[in-house]
């Protein structure tokens, strides 16, 4: 039966990264990137597609964990009837691309525990079987391309296909695991003390931390819940090109034994203006502006094969594949690898990346020669704005006009517009005008149903989709327009589910899938910032409280909530719900927030 995700920590060293459930066992950890292969796949199977138990080998009276404050180390306290001990997991920063550790240390608090491991290593999902043998004191395993070592003073046993260990710790004792992988046809570098890697990664953390920009006392929730946010994001950022993954995670169900599953271990343009002011209005410029230099290496080239989404370098081919051999978290099958998604024509991304270059200039981050790019990007998209696309949620119900998408066109020229206007851009601004105005129309025409009295999700449907919140927010309506008001207020009463927000309603939408999905925790966040600019912070604050109590213990969210189960769902942690609660956080915060000033703040943009 598999965990329920609130179960999970996650630990990542800017490379990859890893679920820890409470239990002790690792069950996902791909090497050496986060879109690699997976050694440890029991979150998407059983123990015998990988898995790395470590916890004690008796009854346990109780657990607690914690993340260690301002650090992304994972502390775990087991108290037994003969003792207490904690297992400190993490991952050192990854200064080399193809060499990677995992550090598991159990240390005595009171009295004797007895404790067992056991380590199931299988490459490639699960698929693999590797060749495991001692070399000296090291335990190594090696398939193909892959190799890993375990160094540790315990004591190591061959049991069935697994490793385990049996050893007892007393209060004040240290027994260290350290799992290494390299390539495996290249010479193993032997791993520095454990605990100098200890102190170094939280001083690491500690220093990257202490640099949070956020207006609330220590030990603030809001705050505390903001930090959180943050060092997940930072652990979800691919340090070597400055890109940052959706999740770490693939084919965790939007339903528990559906069909919505899909690989998030890629980089969506999609999240580039949010992430932005997240990580700005936090004071860390040096993240944002990698994030901004990523998103013009990898977007760079013919805008007329602009994708959604890349891979962690900028790749463009991330072909889906089915992996029959696992049968997913909770049998929820297929279990995918890649997004073909990748492929599909989704037209408002040309909108959020003229938005996130906007963003970029208002703050001084530079882009070298990118104003030749988005000259181009709009070139092409005066082309092909009226033509339908798949929209913002990716749908695979076949391609129509989708009110978002267009409203993003809108906003791609008015960025234009305001480059030129504002930062002295060279480049046919009274042409752009004219493009602007002709889409405004077009939506205000087509976009609007007048008897639902509210903007749907696509011309000539009467379906609502939460993504017209955020049109404020854009600058395409001020918020205090009657129909910007009114599509609120219907998206209140209609896709609202015990106080959250889903993205639409699958039943009336066509999204070309069976099945349904929970709450887009994303959207409900979209819908507290809406409160903000009409001015309802009473309904603001209590939404945004109301997402909070949704994280697990450690302060992580999934991408989407299933109110009537209580339970999170999607994949996780999910770096666009973290963006999201960043940025209601600060527009709460501020009487300035990214939400105003992605509007710019004047509240009458057409």
């Amino acid at each position: 039966m598999s965990k329920p995700i609130e179960d999970y920590g996650y630990i990542g060293n800017t490379l990859t990264g890893a679920l820890v459930a409470r239990d002790g066992s690792i069950d996902w950890l791909c090497l050496p990137h986060y879109d690699d292969g997976a050694c440890f796949a029991a979150l998407l199977g059983g123990p015998e597609h990988g898995h790395w138990q470590l916890a004690p080998a008796g009854p346990v009276l109780r657990s607690s964990r914690r993340y260690v404050p301002g650090t992304a180390v994972l502390e775990t306290t087991h108290e037994t009837a003969d003792g207490r001990v904690t297992v400190i997991d993490f991952m050192p920063f990854g200064e080399e691309e193809d060499h990677v550790e995992l550090i598991r240390v159990v240390r005595g608090e009171a009295g004797h525990v007895r404790m067992r491991m056991q380590l199931t290593i299988r490459f490639d999902y699960g698929h693999i079987m590797p060749w495991v043998r001692r070399i000296e004191d090291v335990l190594v395993a090696m398939a193909g391309p892959d190799a890993l070592r375990l160094y540790t003073p315990a004591t190591l046993h061959g049991r069935g296909l697994h490793t385990v260990a049996e050893f007892s710790v007393g209060a004040g004792a240290y027994v260290p695991f350290v799992l290494a992988y390299d390539p495996s046809h290249r010479p193993a570098r032997i791993p520095r003390d454990w605990d100098i890697q200890l102190k170094e990664t939280l001083a690491r953390w500690r220093d990257w931390s202490g640099r949070c920009r956020f207006d609330r006392p220590e030990g603030d929730p809001w705050r505390e819940a903001v930090l959180r946010s943050l060092i997940t994001l930072k652990a979800l950022t691919f340090s070597p090109t400055g890109g940052i993954v959706a999740a770490p995670t693939t084919s965790l169900p939007e339903e528990p034994g559906g069909v919505r599953n899909w690989d998030y271990r890629y980089c969506w343009l999609r999240d580039a203006t949010l992430t932005l002011y997240a990580l700005l209005g936090a004071g860390y410029r040096d993240e944002a502006a990698a994030w901004s230099e990523w998103l013009m290496r990898a977007a760079g080239g013919d805008p007329g094969q602009l994708q959604v989404l890349y891979g962690l370098a900028g790749e463009r081919r991330l072909t889906e594949l089915e992996l029959p051999w696992l049968p997913g978290y909770a049998d929820s099958r297929p279990v995918r690898v890649g997004n073909a998604a990748y492929a599909q024509r989704q037209l408002d991304v040309a909108g959020e990346l003229m938005d996130a270059f906007h963003a970029a200039r208002k703050q001084g981050l530079q882009h070298g020669d990118g104003w030749g790019f988005q000259l181009a990007l709009l070139e092409r998209l005066e082309k092909v704005w009226r033509e339908p696309d798949e929209g913002i949620w990716e749908v695979r119900g076949g391609a129509r006009h989708f009110t978002f998408s267009r409203v993003m066109c809108w906003v791609a020229f008015d960025r234009g517009v305001r480059a030129v206007e504002d930062f002295g851009r060279e480049g046919p601004v009274a042409h752009w005008r004219r493009i602007r105005k002709e889409i405004a129309d077009d939506v205000h025409r087509h976009g609007w149903n007048e008897r639902r009295q509210a903007f749907v999700q696509s011309y000539g449907s009467d379906t609502l989709d939460a993504s017209l919140l955020l049109l404020a927010q854009v600058g395409f309506l001020p918020a205090d327009d009657p129909r910007y008001v009114s599509t609120v207020e219907a998206i209140e009463r209609e896709l609202m589910v015990d106080g959250l927000v889903r993205r639409y309603r699958p039943e009336r939408a066509d999204d070309g899938l069976p099945g349904g999905e929970g709450m887009f925790l994303a959207c409900s966040f979209w819908l507290a910032d809406a409160y903000v600019l009409l001015g309802r912070r009473d309904d603001a604050v209590a939404l945004f409280e109301r997402l909070l109590a949704l994280r697990n213990d450690l302060g992580l969210l999934a991408e989407e909530y299933d109110p009537r189960g209580g339970r999170q769902l999607g994949n996780f942690p999910q770096a666009f719900s973290h963006i999201a609660l960043i940025n209601t956080a600060y527009n709460l915060a501020s009487a300035f927030g990214p939400a105003e000033q992605r509007a710019d703040g004047d509240g009458k943009r057409r």
